[in-house]
């Protein structure tokens, strides 16, 4: 591996050398028989575990060492001895599936099927002996309805004598745990890049212990069988390796003793905003004091910043390959971000063909996500040589995406996990032999390499150790409004409706979501505060999101702001408002409208911070219910007769609310 110092201090020395051989060596490797020997030795490895009569197995295979290839094959092998029954293969994209199908089918032919409901209720796989299923068809995001459809197919217990869980460091299989234990004496075998390993605290409980061990691909399956390594494909020849460059984001700003800078209000003050959720424009007063580097893009959108990374990339593509159509992922901070950036590179890509007299080439940089369909560009990603160079991205080729041509890999995305990273780095280390393709290039412009060689730890947080003899179970998903909401060491997911299914989202795609349909309704902060301050106008808004598949309330329980009114939490959503508790934002009331209250006759202002204290305590529906006049509070301070004082009740009431959230 080769490391390139960009505009700030080159990057820790690498773990990896890259070897040097001749382009002949190394083409000549690349064109050897599938069968390589490390492959040999893995399926060596699991049989000598099972000989000695461990059910589980953890093979640990660098991205593009041929996971799946060694599963058909081992498979193929416990068939031919005549200890296979019946097979499960399960994985979590339909990339993955697709790709186990085909070679699944080139071994064991019809017995080979994928797992799903035909019309008439029956499984497709009924029949066969080898069943390939991905997450989401097995569980379908529907928590009791999913095993129901489980039970319902695969109904005996031990129905399956081997079980392949592919990818199996991502968390969902931990969560649908009941598959494995409604098949006890089934060989499971995990295969993964990023075995995953948690960080328990020491106040753990049982509970939580026995729960990590579902999640803890060491503490499930053991230590790995066989291991082969990203270093070990690099040196052999078999994979690529990368060319490193590191940029710093800030450029030359960022000072020595301050290696993690952040930017102030006031240098966003005079700047073009917008909200990198809904693309609405954002005020000075509604920007958070500091931002850090990771909440800047996926927070805010600041179209000079964006102009100039995609400037610079640019610049680095044609600097290092001759030319801007080079096939590159692009991991970006956000949807939003991911649209800007193609949209930027897109304009600066059709003023080079301007200048050097050439006709653009279509798709040259196309956001590639989950929301927008990205999949859907994925063949032409990987197969085409005339179109679709630079895919902008977030999450949705971090894994399970194939693309061997692919000749860069760019990071505008912070990321915290080496998991991921190492996950997203390996979409480059496949060689190609149709392109001659025997390295890549890294453009880091987020400190993404600082993780590169780091264990594959994971912080785990599960329930407290509580006293008493018997320790509490494991809390289940929280559950609000018909939405479930799950917190696991990858993130946190809940269940929305999407395209007219129920599916499992990010928090952060959940987001996006819940603000598109809120500008929708109220195009700006202050048509959503006016909507908010009625009663019927609000209850609308809330229920049109609520029928477009989403809950607010639990939008707003995921992002643990029970401390927070609704207002906050979609007005930050939407439009970048700062999000404040109900506490601080009745305390802001009494000062920011000082001269409002002192205006009043005494009881009259008494009786207004006390209406505000019974927002502090329940928020927006405690200003509306007619009980609000009866609390002691607002009883001893002369209630609605205190009012009358002022003006009219009903009137001074929304007036409060109106200075309460514009505090």
């Amino acid at each position: 591996m080769v490391v390139r110092k960009g505009m700030r201090k080159e990057v820790a020395e690498a773990e990896l050398t890259r070897p040097e051989r001749s382009r002949e060596v190394a083409m000549s490797k690349m064109l050897r028989c599938l069968v390589r020997y490390f492959s040999d030795a893995a399926i060596r490895a699991v049989f000598e575990a099972l000989a000695t009569g461990l059910l589980r197995v953890l093979l640990a295979l660098a991205t593009g060492a041929g996971k799946t290839f060694i599963a058909v094959n081992l498979l193929k092998r416990i068939s031919d001895a005549g200890l296979l029954r019946k097979a499960l293969f399960v994985c979590d994209r339909d990339e993955l599936r697709n790709q186990a199908l085909g070679a699944f089918k080139n071994l064991f032919g019809s017995d080979v099927a994928e797992v799903y409901q035909t019309e008439d209720g029956k499984n497709h796989a009924r029949n066969a002996r080898i069943h390939i299923a991905t997450y989401q068809t097995l569980d379908s995001d529907h928590g009791k309805e999913a095993r129901n459809f489980f039970f319902k197919h695969y109904l005996e217990k031990n129905h399956f004598s081997h079980i392949v869980i592919d990818e199996c460091h991502r968390s969902a299989w931990g969560d649908w745990k009941f598959i494995l234990e409604s098949n006890p004496a089934a060989v499971q075998i995990g295969l993964t890049a990023t075995p995953r390993q948690l960080i328990i605290g020491g106040k753990a409980s049982a509970a939580s212990q026995d729960e990590a061990k579902w999640r803890d691909n060491v503490k499930h399956f053991g230590d790995a069988v066989y291991e082969y390594t990203l270093s070990q494909g690099i040196e052999d020849g078999y994979l690529a390796p990368p060319e490193i460059f590191t940029f710093d984001l800030f450029h030359e700003q960022q000072t020595e003793t301050e290696r993690v800078r952040r930017v102030t209000r006031g240098e966003l003050a005079n700047k073009k905003l917008r909200s990198a959720a809904t693309g609405a424009v954002i005020t000075a007063a509604n920007l958070k004091e500091t931002y850090g580097p990771g909440e800047l893009d996926e927070r805010l959108l600041l179209p000079e910043r964006v102009l100039a990374l995609s400037k610079h990339l640019l610049d680095q593509l044609i600097a290092h390959g001759g030319t801007p159509e080079q096939k590159t992922i692009l991991f970006c901070a956000s949807d939003r971000h991911a649209e800007a950036m193609s949209e930027q590179l897109g304009n600066l890509y059709q003023d080079w063909c301007l200048a050097h007299g050439q006709d653009p080439k279509a798709y040259f940089a196309f956001k590639c996500t989950a929301k927008s369909g990205g999949a859907d560009h994925v063949p032409d990603l990987r197969g085409s040589a005339s179109s679709h160079f630079i895919a902008c991205t977030v999450d949705l080729l971090s894994t399970g995406v194939d693309v061997p041509c692919l000749q860069n890999i760019a990071f505008m995305q912070y990321i915290a996990s080496p998991i991921v990273f190492a996950q997203m780095l390996g979409r480059g280390t496949r060689l190609d032999p149709d392109s001659g393709k025997l390295m890549f290039r890294v453009f880091d412009y987020t400190e993404a390499t600082r993780l590169l060689g780091l264990d594959f730890l994971t912080k785990f947080k599960g329930s407290k150790a509580r006293p008493g003899p018997t320790p509490p179970p494991a809390e289940p998903p929280a559950i609000v409004e018909g939405v479930t909401i799950r917190i696991e060491p990858t993130g946190r997911y809940l269940t929305a409706t999407v395209d007219g299914r129920h599916a499992r989202v990010t928090l952060e795609q959940y987001r996006e979501r819940v603000a598109e349909r809120l500008i929708a309704q109220a195009g700006n902060l202050a048509d959503f505060r006016r909507v908010w301050v009625q009663p019927s106008e609000r209850r609308h808004l809330i229920d049109s999101i609520v029928r477009g598949g989403f809950s607010p309330r639990a939008l707003q329980m995921a992002e643990e702001a029970a401390e927070c009114d609704l207002y906050d939490v979609l007005g930050e959503v939407g439009y970048g408002l700062v999000r404040q508790t109900r506490s601080n934002r009745a305390f802001a009331f009494t000062y920011k409208h000082k001269s409002w209250l002192d205006s009043m006759p005494p009881p009259t202002a008494a009786t207004v911070k006390a209406l505000a204290s019974q927002f502090a305590k329940a928020g927006t529906e405690a200003l509306e219910t007619p009980h609000i006049f009866s609390t002691p509070e607002a009883i001893k301070a002369g209630s609605i007769l205190a009012l009358e004082l002022f003006g009219e009740p009903t009137v001074l009431l929304v007036n409060i609310k109106e200075r309460l959230f514009a505090a």
